[in-house]
């Protein structure tokens, strides 16, 4: 049977979630539990590699094994063998064919910012800490022209190896808590660390460098040099990854 895993895990101490040579990887540590488990190798499949440091509360895995173990059960077993920075939030049966990565996607992602003079030992590994002051109203503006489907060539990291860069958004706003800003960004996917390079152009808009209709013109550009700087890995959060045909 084909086991679907939805995991949550704090990507601090880990070089992203697809193993790698010379680093340690979530999937390194989930395959382990899994062989603990099943007492055999096995290979998962996942749906988002995310990046060194960056946090999940709704990445996906599958994997095929046959056992008697009921699918809701595999999730009890595995936490049992995960350490305290990896969770397995549900585990289900799912058709032979479904696979995390190939299938249609919504991801939502968001990125947390602490918008204080000092930063807050307790969370610092979740958010980004900008001293100065933001104006969220700014940023939610400029996150509006990212809506619908749009060329995002401007916001993808160099050397990416999606066949088209076009992505369509169905969800992009910026709202303060208090002391934190919070981007919150949903759309059929993503092109590598472009999240990261949307917030850390938005902190710019906010920071007061650009005029919040500078987010356009920067789409129309389809150059990364347009862009703003990409944000650190440990304000971003991969929230929810849904399978509207599953």
């Amino acid at each position: 049977m084909r086991i679907k895993l939805i995991l949550a895990y704090d990507g601090t101490r880990y070089g992203g979630y697809q193993s790698q040579a010379n680093t340690l990887a979530v999937q390194d540590v989930l395959e382990k539990a899994i062989e603990d488990l099943f007492h055999e190798k096995i290979r998962t499949m996942g749906a988002s590699r995310t990046d060194t440091g960056v946090h999940a509360e709704g990445n996906v895995a599958c994997f095929d094994v046959e056992t008697r173990i009921a699918p809701a059960k595999i999730a009890f077993a595995l936490n049992a063998r995960l350490p305290e920075d990896i969770r397995v939030l549900a585990s289900s049966e799912v058709s032979p064919d479904f696979h995390p990565r190939f299938q249609r996607t919504v991801k939502t992602y968001e990125y947390h910012i602490i918008n204080r003079t000092f930063p807050d030992p307790l969370t610092r590994n979740f958010e980004f800490h900008y001293h100065y002051a933001l104006d969220a109203a700014k940023m939610d503006a400029a996150a509006r022209f990212i809506l619908g489907e749009h060329d995002f060539a401007s916001f993808a990291a160099s050397g990416y190896s999606s066949k088209t860069t076009v992505r369509t958004i169905y969800e992009a706003r910026v709202f303060r808590e208090g002391d934190r800003i919070i981007f919150r960004v949903r759309g059929n996917g993503f092109l590598y660390n472009m999240v990261r390079i949307l917030a850390g152009t938005l902190i710019e808009i906010g920071a007061g460098k650009y005029p919040p209709e500078k987010m356009e013109e920067i789409l129309l550009a389809k150059n990364r040099q347009a862009a703003g700087p990409t944000a650190v890995a440990r304000g971003l959060i991969l929230k929810q990854i849904e399978y509207p045909d599953a």
